[in-house]
């Protein structure tokens, strides 16, 4: 929402293999679809029926055709240019590739203290109660073979707690996980949607909801990690 002045850098950054690009509009007030459509003639532009980060990402989720998806933010916090990262680990055997920020060759330029120590909360909760070896939780860098999806109940995660969601539900349903060291910077232009109180209770809440939930099977002892030197 409200992009246009972030997309130069993001989208001629993508590269060129990728079949197809999503864009999920919030009714923009600004120019982000007629200067998305400018820098990539084909994009394809779609709206999103309820407010909030997860409401849009299901809409980006419903509109992809291709095999693997990758979730991608427009502020230019994330560098398209790790996406090669995320689909070789896939192509190696991964179902599901988050990125991480805590790895060595990842870090981030965007997150203040108390987000750290909340953030840190939340996997080691996380570790607690679901197994696996998560080393960051709320980020919304992610790649995955769309089939995954048949795995989620993703419906009713609208805003930011979309992310922890489908990293725990990817331990639940014992998919092979892969985390990959990547790096946040700033978003460049605008103000960033997140409220971190409200946003954060979110989360706990998800994270609690999902500890009543059964897994398939035993989770993951183990996260694989692909560091960057």
């Amino acid at each position: 929402m409200n992009e246009a002045k972030n997309l130069p850098h993001v989208l001629p950054y993508i590269p060129t293999w990728v079949d197809e690009i999503i864009l999920v509009d919030g009714n923009s007030k600004d120019d982000t679809v007629a200067i998305a459509r400018k820098l990539v003639p084909d994009i394809v532009v779609v709206g999103q029926d309820r407010p909030g980060k997860g409401a849009a990402l299901m809409s980006g989720f419903r509109a992809a055709k291709g095999d693997i998806i990758i979730m991608l933010d427009a502020d230019g916090s994330t560098d398209p240019r790790e996406i090669p990262a995320f689909v070789g680990a896939l192509l190696s055997g991964a179902d599901f590739v988050k990125g991480s920020r805590f790895l060595q060759g990842g870090g981030t330029l965007d997150m203040e203290w108390y987000r750290r120590l909340g953030n840190w909360g939340f996997v080691k909760l996380v570790s607690l109660r679901f197994g696996g070896n998560f080393t960051d939780l709320c980020y919304g860098y992610a790649a995955f073979w769309r089939d995954v999806l048949d795995r989620m109940s993703l419906d009713d995660d609208v805003g930011f707690e979309i992310e922890t969601s489908m990293n725990v539900q990817a331990l639940l349903t014992d998919l092979k996980i892969t985390e990959v060291a990547s790096t946040e910077m700033r978003r460049i232009h605008g103000k960033s949607n997140l409220r971190t109180i409200p946003d954060g209770w979110r989360v706990l809440s998800k994270i609690v909801q999902l500890s009543f939930q059964k897994p398939q099977r035993e989770p993951q002892a183990r996260i694989a990690r692909t560091q960057q030197h």
